[in-house]
Protein backbone atom coordinates (compact mmCIF):
# COMPACT_ATOMS: atom_id res chain seq x y z
CA UNK A 1 0.00 0.00 0.00
CA UNK A 2 2.82 2.39 0.88
CA UNK A 3 4.54 1.76 -2.46
CA UNK A 4 1.27 2.41 -4.28
CA UNK A 5 0.74 5.67 -2.41
CA UNK A 6 4.26 6.85 -3.17
CA UNK A 7 3.94 5.96 -6.84
CA UNK A 8 0.68 7.90 -6.97
CA UNK A 9 2.39 10.87 -5.29
CA UNK A 10 5.30 10.83 -7.75
CA UNK A 11 2.93 10.58 -10.69
CA UNK A 12 0.89 13.48 -9.33
CA UNK A 13 4.09 15.53 -8.92
CA UNK A 14 5.07 14.96 -12.56
CA UNK A 15 1.58 15.79 -13.80
CA UNK A 16 1.55 19.08 -11.93
CA UNK A 17 5.02 19.99 -13.16
CA UNK A 18 3.77 19.73 -16.75
CA UNK A 19 1.41 22.64 -16.26
CA UNK A 20 2.48 26.12 -17.44
CA UNK A 21 2.07 27.55 -13.96
CA UNK A 22 4.89 25.28 -12.74
CA UNK A 23 7.49 27.06 -14.88
CA UNK A 24 9.05 28.81 -11.88
CA UNK A 25 9.40 25.53 -9.98
CA UNK A 26 10.89 23.79 -12.99
CA UNK A 27 13.43 26.58 -13.36
CA UNK A 28 14.43 26.29 -9.70
CA UNK A 29 14.88 22.52 -9.96
CA UNK A 30 16.96 22.68 -13.13
CA UNK A 31 19.06 25.50 -11.75
CA UNK A 32 19.85 23.55 -8.58
CA UNK A 33 20.84 20.39 -10.48
CA UNK A 34 23.16 22.32 -12.82
CA UNK A 35 24.85 24.36 -10.07
CA UNK A 36 25.21 21.31 -7.80
CA UNK A 37 26.76 19.21 -10.57
CA UNK A 38 29.35 21.90 -11.29
CA UNK A 39 30.69 21.87 -7.73
CA UNK A 40 33.50 19.59 -6.61
CA UNK A 41 32.31 16.60 -4.52
CA UNK A 42 32.20 17.25 -0.79
CA UNK A 43 29.94 14.80 1.10
CA UNK A 44 29.18 17.09 4.02
CA UNK A 45 28.46 20.17 1.93
CA UNK A 46 26.55 18.12 -0.65
CA UNK A 47 24.35 16.64 2.06
CA UNK A 48 23.55 20.05 3.55
CA UNK A 49 22.84 21.56 0.12
CA UNK A 50 20.42 18.81 -0.88
CA UNK A 51 18.56 18.80 2.44
CA UNK A 52 18.28 22.58 2.37
CA UNK A 53 16.92 22.46 -1.19
CA UNK A 54 14.27 19.88 -0.27
CA UNK A 55 13.14 21.99 2.68
CA UNK A 56 13.04 25.12 0.54
CA UNK A 57 11.02 23.40 -2.19
CA UNK A 58 8.57 21.94 0.34
CA UNK A 59 7.81 25.47 1.53
CA UNK A 60 7.46 26.59 -2.11
CA UNK A 61 5.01 23.76 -2.82
CA UNK A 62 2.88 24.70 0.17
CA UNK A 63 2.48 28.27 -1.02
CA UNK A 64 2.12 27.48 -4.72
CA UNK A 65 -1.32 27.59 -6.36
CA UNK A 66 -0.77 24.12 -7.84
CA UNK A 67 -0.95 22.62 -4.35
CA UNK A 68 -3.56 24.93 -2.94
CA UNK A 69 -5.96 22.97 -0.74
CA UNK A 70 -3.92 19.76 -0.95
CA UNK A 71 -3.73 17.34 1.96
CA UNK A 72 -0.50 16.64 3.85
CA UNK A 73 -0.31 13.24 2.15
CA UNK A 74 -0.45 14.81 -1.31
CA UNK A 75 2.15 17.40 -0.41
CA UNK A 76 4.40 14.71 1.08
CA UNK A 77 4.03 12.70 -2.13
CA UNK A 78 5.05 15.73 -4.15
CA UNK A 79 8.25 16.19 -2.16
CA UNK A 80 8.96 12.45 -2.52
CA UNK A 81 8.55 12.93 -6.26
CA UNK A 82 10.99 15.82 -6.15
CA UNK A 83 13.50 13.71 -4.17
CA UNK A 84 13.21 10.87 -6.66
CA UNK A 85 13.74 13.13 -9.67
CA UNK A 86 16.63 15.15 -8.21
CA UNK A 87 18.54 12.21 -6.70
CA UNK A 88 18.21 10.16 -9.87
CA UNK A 89 19.84 13.03 -11.75
CA UNK A 90 22.59 13.46 -9.14
CA UNK A 91 23.17 9.77 -8.37
CA UNK A 92 26.52 9.28 -10.11
CA UNK A 93 27.72 12.58 -8.70
CA UNK A 94 27.04 11.80 -5.03
CA UNK A 95 26.99 7.99 -4.66
CA UNK A 96 30.36 6.54 -3.54
CA UNK A 97 31.87 9.85 -4.63
CA UNK A 98 35.12 9.66 -2.68
CA UNK A 99 37.92 7.16 -2.32
CA UNK A 100 37.31 6.56 1.39
CA UNK A 101 33.77 5.29 0.75
CA UNK A 102 34.93 3.01 -2.06
CA UNK A 103 37.70 1.52 0.08
CA UNK A 104 35.27 1.01 2.97
CA UNK A 105 32.87 -0.80 0.61
CA UNK A 106 35.57 -3.20 -0.53
CA UNK A 107 36.85 -3.84 2.99
CA UNK A 108 33.36 -4.53 4.33
CA UNK A 109 32.47 -6.78 1.41
CA UNK A 110 35.72 -8.71 1.83
CA UNK A 111 35.09 -9.13 5.55
CA UNK A 112 31.58 -10.50 4.92
CA UNK A 113 32.86 -12.78 2.14
CA UNK A 114 35.25 -14.38 4.59
CA UNK A 115 33.05 -14.59 7.66
CA UNK A 116 29.99 -15.91 5.81
CA UNK A 117 31.89 -19.09 4.99
CA UNK A 118 32.05 -20.29 8.58
CA UNK A 119 29.65 -18.26 10.70
CA UNK A 120 26.66 -20.01 12.29
CA UNK A 121 23.67 -18.68 14.26
CA UNK A 122 25.27 -20.04 17.43
CA UNK A 123 28.25 -17.71 16.93
CA UNK A 124 25.87 -14.78 17.45
CA UNK A 125 24.00 -16.42 20.35
CA UNK A 126 20.77 -16.76 18.36
CA UNK A 127 18.44 -19.07 20.27
CA UNK A 128 17.44 -22.30 18.48
CA UNK A 129 13.80 -21.21 18.80
CA UNK A 130 14.45 -18.24 16.51
CA UNK A 131 16.71 -19.96 13.99
CA UNK A 132 15.14 -20.25 10.56
CA UNK A 133 17.85 -19.99 7.91
CA UNK A 134 15.56 -21.07 5.07
CA UNK A 135 13.12 -18.23 5.71
CA UNK A 136 15.97 -15.80 6.35
CA UNK A 137 16.78 -16.16 2.66
CA UNK A 138 13.77 -13.93 1.98
CA UNK A 139 15.31 -11.19 4.09
CA UNK A 140 18.66 -11.64 2.34
CA UNK A 141 17.02 -11.24 -1.07
CA UNK A 142 15.39 -7.97 -0.01
CA UNK A 143 18.72 -6.59 1.17
CA UNK A 144 20.50 -7.67 -2.00
CA UNK A 145 18.10 -5.56 -4.08
CA UNK A 146 19.51 -2.34 -2.64
CA UNK A 147 21.74 -1.57 -5.65
CA UNK A 148 18.86 -1.94 -8.08
CA UNK A 149 17.59 1.51 -7.11
CA UNK A 150 18.98 5.03 -7.27
CA UNK A 151 16.82 7.00 -4.87
CA UNK A 152 17.40 7.13 -1.11
CA UNK A 153 13.80 6.21 -0.41
CA UNK A 154 13.84 3.11 -2.62
CA UNK A 155 17.10 1.92 -1.08
CA UNK A 156 15.68 2.50 2.39
CA UNK A 157 12.61 0.46 1.46
CA UNK A 158 14.88 -2.54 0.70
CA UNK A 159 16.30 -2.27 4.21
CA UNK A 160 12.88 -1.88 5.81
CA UNK A 161 11.53 -4.88 3.88
CA UNK A 162 14.44 -7.00 5.08
CA UNK A 163 13.93 -5.91 8.70
CA UNK A 164 10.18 -6.52 8.56
CA UNK A 165 10.71 -10.05 7.26
CA UNK A 166 13.05 -10.77 10.18
CA UNK A 167 10.73 -9.13 12.68
CA UNK A 168 7.72 -11.13 11.49
CA UNK A 169 9.65 -14.40 11.55
CA UNK A 170 10.81 -13.76 15.11
CA UNK A 171 7.32 -12.83 16.21
CA UNK A 172 5.76 -15.94 14.66
CA UNK A 173 8.47 -18.13 16.21
CA UNK A 174 7.80 -16.66 19.65
CA UNK A 175 4.09 -17.40 19.33
CA UNK A 176 4.69 -20.98 18.20
CA UNK A 177 7.04 -21.69 21.11
CA UNK A 178 5.20 -19.62 23.74
CA UNK A 179 8.27 -17.41 24.17
CA UNK A 180 8.24 -13.77 25.19
CA UNK A 181 7.85 -11.24 22.40
CA UNK A 182 11.32 -10.81 20.85
CA UNK A 183 13.03 -7.45 21.22
CA UNK A 184 16.23 -5.79 20.06
CA UNK A 185 18.38 -8.45 21.77
CA UNK A 186 16.84 -11.09 19.52
CA UNK A 187 16.43 -8.91 16.43
CA UNK A 188 19.94 -7.46 16.02
CA UNK A 189 21.88 -10.78 16.01
CA UNK A 190 19.58 -12.15 13.29
CA UNK A 191 19.95 -8.94 11.28
CA UNK A 192 23.75 -9.21 11.55
CA UNK A 193 23.67 -12.83 10.40
CA UNK A 194 21.34 -12.06 7.47
CA UNK A 195 23.51 -9.10 6.41
CA UNK A 196 26.70 -11.18 6.44
CA UNK A 197 25.08 -13.92 4.40
CA UNK A 198 23.56 -11.43 1.94
CA UNK A 199 26.76 -9.37 1.57
CA UNK A 200 24.84 -6.58 -0.20
CA UNK A 201 26.89 -4.67 -2.78
CA UNK A 202 28.42 -1.32 -1.80
CA UNK A 203 26.71 -1.63 1.57
CA UNK A 204 28.65 1.13 3.29
CA UNK A 205 28.04 3.62 0.48
CA UNK A 206 24.36 2.73 0.33
CA UNK A 207 23.90 3.41 4.04
CA UNK A 208 25.74 6.74 3.79
CA UNK A 209 23.66 7.66 0.74
CA UNK A 210 20.41 7.05 2.64
CA UNK A 211 21.70 8.83 5.72
CA UNK A 212 22.77 11.88 3.75
CA UNK A 213 20.07 12.27 1.12
CA UNK A 214 16.85 10.76 2.42
CA UNK A 215 14.69 13.61 3.72
CA UNK A 216 15.38 13.91 7.43
CA UNK A 217 11.68 14.25 8.20
CA UNK A 218 11.19 10.70 6.84
CA UNK A 219 13.91 9.06 8.95
CA UNK A 220 11.68 8.83 12.00
CA UNK A 221 9.62 6.21 13.80
CA UNK A 222 9.85 2.66 12.48
CA UNK A 223 12.14 3.68 9.62
CA UNK A 224 14.59 5.29 12.06
CA UNK A 225 14.50 2.25 14.39
CA UNK A 226 15.25 -0.29 11.66
CA UNK A 227 17.83 1.92 9.95
CA UNK A 228 19.65 2.47 13.24
CA UNK A 229 19.80 -1.30 13.73
CA UNK A 230 21.29 -1.72 10.26
CA UNK A 231 23.95 0.88 11.05
CA UNK A 232 24.72 -1.09 14.23
CA UNK A 233 24.98 -4.28 12.20
CA UNK A 234 27.44 -2.63 9.81
CA UNK A 235 29.56 -1.41 12.71
CA UNK A 236 29.56 -4.88 14.30
CA UNK A 237 30.60 -6.56 11.04
CA UNK A 238 33.36 -4.03 10.37
CA UNK A 239 34.89 -4.73 13.78
CA UNK A 240 34.11 -8.44 13.98
CA UNK A 241 36.68 -10.52 15.83
CA UNK A 242 37.02 -13.80 17.73
CA UNK A 243 35.36 -12.47 20.86
CA UNK A 244 32.32 -11.12 19.04
CA UNK A 245 31.73 -14.58 17.50
CA UNK A 246 32.30 -16.47 20.75
CA UNK A 247 35.45 -18.12 19.34
CA UNK A 248 38.95 -18.38 20.72
CA UNK A 249 41.56 -16.35 18.86
CA UNK A 250 43.43 -19.30 17.35
CA UNK A 251 40.26 -20.92 16.02
CA UNK A 252 39.03 -17.62 14.57
CA UNK A 253 42.31 -16.96 12.79
CA UNK A 254 42.39 -20.50 11.42
CA UNK A 255 38.88 -20.12 10.03
CA UNK A 256 39.71 -16.75 8.49
CA UNK A 257 42.86 -18.09 6.86
CA UNK A 258 40.96 -21.05 5.49
CA UNK A 259 38.30 -18.72 4.10
CA UNK A 260 40.95 -16.55 2.45
CA UNK A 261 42.50 -19.59 0.87
CA UNK A 262 39.18 -20.75 -0.55
CA UNK A 263 38.39 -17.30 -1.92
CA UNK A 264 41.80 -17.21 -3.58
CA UNK A 265 41.35 -20.64 -5.09
CA UNK A 266 44.09 -21.97 -2.87
CA UNK A 267 42.31 -24.59 -0.82
CA UNK A 268 45.53 -26.55 -0.50
CA UNK A 269 47.13 -23.67 1.35
CA UNK A 270 45.66 -24.68 4.69
CA UNK A 271 47.89 -24.82 7.73
CA UNK A 272 49.56 -28.14 8.34
CA UNK A 273 47.87 -29.15 11.58
CA UNK A 274 49.85 -32.38 11.76
CA UNK A 275 53.00 -30.23 12.02
CA UNK A 276 51.45 -28.24 14.83
CA UNK A 277 51.58 -25.01 12.80
CA UNK A 278 49.39 -22.21 14.13
CA UNK A 279 48.35 -19.17 12.09
CA UNK A 280 50.01 -15.94 13.18
CA UNK A 281 47.84 -13.31 14.91
CA UNK A 282 46.34 -10.73 12.59
CA UNK A 283 47.71 -7.81 14.54
CA UNK A 284 51.30 -8.99 14.07
CA UNK A 285 52.99 -7.53 10.97
CA UNK A 286 53.98 -10.30 8.64
CA UNK A 287 54.82 -10.57 4.99
CA UNK A 288 52.33 -12.15 2.67
CA UNK A 289 54.42 -15.24 2.01
CA UNK A 290 52.24 -16.52 -0.78
CA UNK A 291 52.29 -13.33 -2.82
CA UNK A 292 56.01 -12.71 -2.28
CA UNK A 293 56.81 -16.27 -3.24
CA UNK A 294 54.56 -15.96 -6.26
CA UNK A 295 56.31 -12.77 -7.38
CA UNK A 296 59.74 -14.38 -6.92
CA UNK A 297 58.51 -17.46 -8.75
CA UNK A 298 57.41 -15.44 -11.75
CA UNK A 299 60.93 -14.01 -12.01
CA UNK A 300 62.79 -17.27 -11.54
CA UNK A 301 60.62 -19.25 -13.95
CA UNK A 302 59.78 -22.02 -11.50
CA UNK A 303 56.28 -23.47 -11.31
CA UNK A 304 55.97 -24.18 -7.58
CA UNK A 305 56.24 -22.28 -4.31
CA UNK A 306 56.95 -23.46 -0.80
CA UNK A 307 54.57 -23.33 2.14
CA UNK A 308 55.97 -21.03 4.84
CA UNK A 309 55.39 -23.77 7.42
CA UNK A 310 56.87 -26.74 5.60
CA UNK A 311 59.08 -27.84 2.74
CA UNK A 312 56.12 -29.27 0.80
CA UNK A 313 55.73 -27.56 -2.58
CA UNK A 314 52.32 -26.09 -3.26
CA UNK A 315 50.76 -25.38 -6.62
CA UNK A 316 50.98 -21.72 -7.60
CA UNK A 317 47.83 -19.60 -7.99
CA UNK A 318 46.65 -18.95 -11.51
CA UNK A 319 47.36 -15.49 -12.88
CA UNK A 320 44.73 -13.02 -14.06
CA UNK A 321 45.52 -13.87 -17.70
CA UNK A 322 45.21 -17.59 -17.01
CA UNK A 323 41.85 -17.11 -15.32
CA UNK A 324 40.53 -14.93 -18.16
CA UNK A 325 41.64 -17.43 -20.78
CA UNK A 326 40.17 -20.33 -18.82
CA UNK A 327 36.82 -18.57 -18.37
CA UNK A 328 36.62 -17.52 -22.02
CA UNK A 329 37.29 -21.08 -23.18
CA UNK A 330 34.56 -22.38 -20.87
CA UNK A 331 32.03 -19.90 -22.28
CA UNK A 332 32.93 -20.83 -25.84
CA UNK A 333 32.31 -24.48 -25.03
CA UNK A 334 28.93 -23.84 -23.38
CA UNK A 335 26.74 -21.47 -25.40
CA UNK A 336 23.78 -21.91 -23.04
CA UNK A 337 25.78 -20.66 -20.10
CA UNK A 338 27.08 -17.75 -22.16
CA UNK A 339 23.53 -16.87 -23.15
CA UNK A 340 22.40 -16.77 -19.53
CA UNK A 341 25.38 -14.73 -18.38
CA UNK A 342 25.39 -12.11 -21.13
CA UNK A 343 21.64 -11.58 -20.86
CA UNK A 344 22.45 -9.48 -17.80
CA UNK A 345 24.70 -7.16 -19.85
CA UNK A 346 22.64 -5.86 -22.80
CA UNK A 347 25.09 -3.05 -23.62
CA UNK A 348 27.73 -5.56 -24.69
CA UNK A 349 25.94 -5.89 -28.03
CA UNK A 350 25.14 -2.20 -28.45
CA UNK A 351 26.84 0.11 -30.92
CA UNK A 352 27.52 3.80 -30.35
CA UNK A 353 24.38 4.74 -32.27
CA UNK A 354 22.19 2.68 -29.92
CA UNK A 355 23.14 4.67 -26.85
CA UNK A 356 21.20 7.62 -25.51
CA UNK A 357 22.14 10.46 -23.19
CA UNK A 358 20.23 8.75 -20.38
CA UNK A 359 22.49 5.67 -20.63
CA UNK A 360 25.68 7.56 -19.82
CA UNK A 361 25.19 7.76 -16.03
CA UNK A 362 24.60 4.03 -15.61
CA UNK A 363 27.46 3.08 -17.92
CA UNK A 364 29.87 5.45 -16.16
CA UNK A 365 28.99 4.03 -12.76
CA UNK A 366 29.38 0.47 -14.05
CA UNK A 367 32.75 1.38 -15.57
CA UNK A 368 34.02 2.81 -12.28
CA UNK A 369 33.00 -0.33 -10.37
CA UNK A 370 34.54 -2.57 -13.05
CA UNK A 371 37.89 -0.76 -12.90
CA UNK A 372 37.91 -0.76 -9.10
CA UNK A 373 37.12 -4.47 -8.79
CA UNK A 374 39.57 -5.47 -11.53
CA UNK A 375 42.43 -3.49 -10.00
CA UNK A 376 41.68 -4.82 -6.50
CA UNK A 377 41.51 -8.38 -7.85
CA UNK A 378 44.80 -7.96 -9.70
CA UNK A 379 46.53 -6.56 -6.64
CA UNK A 380 45.01 -9.24 -4.43
CA UNK A 381 46.42 -11.98 -6.67
CA UNK A 382 49.80 -10.26 -6.80
CA UNK A 383 49.71 -9.41 -10.51
CA UNK A 384 52.14 -6.66 -11.42
CA UNK A 385 49.91 -5.65 -14.33
CA UNK A 386 46.68 -3.98 -13.24
CA UNK A 387 45.53 -2.51 -16.54
CA UNK A 388 41.94 -3.36 -17.38
CA UNK A 389 42.82 -3.56 -21.08
CA UNK A 390 46.38 -4.88 -21.29
CA UNK A 391 45.88 -5.97 -24.86
CA UNK A 392 45.11 -2.52 -26.25
CA UNK A 393 48.13 -1.09 -28.01
CA UNK A 394 49.37 2.35 -26.93
CA UNK A 395 48.33 5.15 -29.27
CA UNK A 396 50.88 5.64 -32.04
CA UNK A 397 51.60 8.81 -33.94
CA UNK A 398 50.46 7.18 -37.14
CA UNK A 399 46.94 7.42 -38.45
CA UNK A 400 46.41 3.67 -38.33
CA UNK A 401 46.56 3.52 -34.53
CA UNK A 402 43.86 6.20 -34.23
CA UNK A 403 41.27 4.08 -35.96
CA UNK A 404 40.16 1.42 -33.46
CA UNK A 405 36.72 0.57 -34.80
CA UNK A 406 36.30 -2.95 -33.45
CA UNK A 407 37.48 -5.01 -30.52
CA UNK A 408 38.88 -7.67 -32.81
CA UNK A 409 41.37 -5.23 -34.35
CA UNK A 410 42.59 -4.30 -30.86
CA UNK A 411 43.34 -7.84 -29.73
CA UNK A 412 45.32 -9.20 -32.66
CA UNK A 413 48.65 -8.60 -30.95
CA UNK A 414 47.73 -10.24 -27.65
CA UNK A 415 49.84 -12.99 -26.13
CA UNK A 416 49.29 -16.67 -26.63
CA UNK A 417 47.65 -17.07 -23.22
CA UNK A 418 44.81 -14.67 -24.15
CA UNK A 419 43.84 -16.38 -27.40
CA UNK A 420 40.67 -17.86 -25.90
CA UNK A 421 39.56 -14.36 -24.92
CA UNK A 422 40.06 -13.24 -28.53
CA UNK A 423 37.99 -16.19 -29.75
CA UNK A 424 35.18 -15.30 -27.36
CA UNK A 425 35.15 -11.64 -28.45
CA UNK A 426 35.07 -12.62 -32.13
CA UNK A 427 32.30 -15.10 -31.46
CA UNK A 428 30.25 -12.45 -29.68
CA UNK A 429 30.81 -10.10 -32.63
CA UNK A 430 29.68 -12.72 -35.12
CA UNK A 431 33.12 -13.58 -36.47
CA UNK A 432 35.20 -16.74 -36.44
CA UNK A 433 34.40 -20.42 -36.06
CA UNK A 434 32.32 -20.16 -32.90
CA UNK A 435 29.62 -17.87 -34.22
CA UNK A 436 27.14 -20.75 -34.55
CA UNK A 437 27.50 -21.44 -30.84
CA UNK A 438 26.81 -17.91 -29.65
CA UNK A 439 24.64 -16.49 -32.43
CA UNK A 440 21.62 -16.87 -30.16
CA UNK A 441 23.22 -14.44 -27.74
CA UNK A 442 23.32 -11.58 -30.27
CA UNK A 443 21.77 -8.18 -29.97
CA UNK A 444 18.24 -9.08 -31.02
CA UNK A 445 17.91 -11.31 -27.95
CA UNK A 446 18.51 -8.29 -25.75
CA UNK A 447 16.78 -5.56 -27.68
CA UNK A 448 13.73 -5.65 -25.43
CA UNK A 449 15.86 -5.56 -22.27
CA UNK A 450 18.08 -2.83 -23.72
CA UNK A 451 15.24 -0.40 -24.34
CA UNK A 452 13.16 -1.37 -21.31
CA UNK A 453 12.57 1.47 -18.92
CA UNK A 454 13.73 4.20 -21.30
CA UNK A 455 10.28 5.49 -22.11
CA UNK A 456 9.36 6.65 -18.62
CA UNK A 457 7.18 9.72 -18.97
CA UNK A 458 8.79 12.68 -17.29
CA UNK A 459 8.14 16.40 -17.37
CA UNK A 460 8.65 17.62 -20.99
CA UNK A 461 10.17 20.81 -19.67
CA UNK A 462 12.72 18.88 -17.66
CA UNK A 463 13.47 16.50 -20.56
CA UNK A 464 13.58 19.01 -23.42
CA UNK A 465 17.26 19.75 -23.02
CA UNK A 466 18.26 16.07 -22.75
CA UNK A 467 16.17 15.14 -25.82
CA UNK A 468 17.85 17.88 -27.86
CA UNK A 469 21.28 16.64 -26.79
CA UNK A 470 20.23 13.08 -27.64
CA UNK A 471 19.17 14.08 -31.16
CA UNK A 472 22.40 16.02 -31.75
CA UNK A 473 24.44 13.08 -30.46
CA UNK A 474 22.68 10.69 -32.86
CA UNK A 475 23.33 12.99 -35.81
CA UNK A 476 26.99 13.36 -34.91
CA UNK A 477 27.31 9.61 -34.55
CA UNK A 478 25.82 9.10 -38.01
CA UNK A 479 28.21 11.68 -39.45
CA UNK A 480 31.19 9.99 -37.82
CA UNK A 481 30.11 6.61 -39.17
CA UNK A 482 29.76 8.14 -42.65
CA UNK A 483 33.21 9.67 -42.44
CA UNK A 484 34.64 6.38 -41.22
CA UNK A 485 33.02 4.45 -44.09
CA UNK A 486 34.33 6.95 -46.65
CA UNK A 487 37.80 6.75 -45.20
CA UNK A 488 37.73 2.96 -45.25
CA UNK A 489 36.53 2.91 -48.87
CA UNK A 490 39.34 5.25 -49.88
CA UNK A 491 41.91 3.03 -48.21
CA UNK A 492 40.48 -0.08 -49.88
CA UNK A 493 40.66 1.56 -53.31
CA UNK A 494 44.35 2.21 -52.76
Amino acid sequence: MENTDVFSGVHDFLERMRKPSAADLVKSIKSFIVSFSNNAPDPEKDCDAVQEFFSKMEVAFRSHPLWSGCSEEELDGAVDGLEKYVMTKLFTRVFASNTEDVIADEALSQKMSLVQQFISPENLDIQPTFQNETSWLLAQKELQKINMYKTPRDKLMCILSCCKVINNLLFNASISSNENTPGADEFLPVLIYVTIKANPPQFHSNLLYIQRYRRQSKLVGEAAYFFTNVLSAESFISNIDAKSLSLDEADFEKKMESARARLSGLGSLSYQTDHGAAPPPRDEPRENTLLHAKSYDSLSGTSEILNSNSEIPIKKAESISDLKSKGAAALLDDSNEASNIFREYPYIFASAGDLRIGDVEGLLNSYKQLVLKYVCLSKGLGDATTSLAPSILPLQASKESEDHTTLSSDVQTKSETDRSVDDLIRALQGEGDNVHKLSDVKQEEYSETFVQGRDEKLDPKLQEEADTEDTDSTKKSAEREGDSSSSQSAEDSK
